[in-house]
């Protein structure tokens, strides 16, 4: 019997202010058609002039042929974006490991339809290594959402919103064998450790920026420069230029709900 056509799914790195969004408008429908993903996921927070989401960006970004967005240590810098992460509806997460009493869905499902044959699950984690954000144990957070989902072999995709390459890893492999992939966010470099870990779970350190890389991971380059320099406080506005799209796309086993391919994206390609 042969195998099953795999679930793929184009996760999308860290999109970054107007740049970053005028590259999506630019290059996702022909990735789309390329590509030929299932479903796209993309985070978003940095989306509104490179720090945080506002309600009417997540329309926009939605309306491109995205199924979910994702945030990170910039969640709540928009506090419109609050009854979007609260209402079912809307398919847009923060990160799981926050507070209990912070505001917003920890988990998303992406029911099946005619394009996708399962319910694919995502959630996200924020790193505790030289983050801002306080947040609680990820390893225990991604323990609690894996036991709370009822089907008994679930498709999962992870996102380690994290600093540290370190620990990016080490919840990759802590999570081997029990999820599709987990994938990293935040640094803003696409890494090239794309692989299949042993158990199957599909990882890569880093997907990578969508928006400016004439920038120093996304911010005016001049501004940076002047501060690190200096040591003088600088406003750090969104750079402009070398714009890409970044991310992974994942081939996942619909059987077993593992990964069966993963592969870094950026277009336009590097020279």
């Amino acid at each position: 019997m042969p195998d099953p056509t795999p679930i793929r799914v184009l996760f999308l790195g860290d999109v970054v202010g107007t740049p970053g969004r005028q590259a999506l408008q630019t290059h996702l429908p022909r990735l789309i058609t390329e590509l030929r993903p299932h479903r796209v996921i993309c985070n978003a927070e940095n989306a509104r002039n490179g720090s945080g989401l506002s309600p009417e960006i997540a329309e926009k970004l939605l309306g491109l042929g995205i199924h979910a967005l994702t945030l990170g240590d910039h969640a709540f810098r928009d506090h419109r974006v609050v009854p979007l992460l609260e209402s079912p509806a809307v398919a847009v997460i923060r990160p799981a490991n926050l507070s209990s009493k912070a505001p917003g869905k920890r988990i998303l499902r992406i029911p099946a339809d005619s394009t996708c044959p399962r319910d694919l699950y995502l959630f996200t984690v924020l790193g505790r290594v030289s983050m801002n954000l306080p947040a609680d144990d990820p390893f225990a957070a991604a323990e609690a959402l894996l036991g709370s989902i009822p089907e008994r072999n679930p498709l999962v995709v992870v996102e380690a919103h994290m600093e540290a390459t370190s620990e990016k890893i080490a919840l990759g492999q802590h999570l081997d064998g029990r999820v599709a992939a987990v994938v990293g966010t935040h640094t803003h470099v696409p890494t090239a450790d794309a692989r299949i870990l042993r158990g199957g779970t599909g990882f890569i350190s880093d997907l990578g920026m969508t928006g400016p890389y004439d920038s120093i991971i996304g911010r005016d380059s001049a501004a940076v420069l002047r501060h690190m320099t200096t040591g003088v406080h600088v406003a750090y506005e969104v750079g402009q230029g070398g714009e890409r799209v970044a991310g992974a796309l994942l081939e996942i086993d619909p059987t077993t709900g593992r990964c069966r391919g993963i592969r870094s994206v950026v277009v336009p390609a590097f020279a």
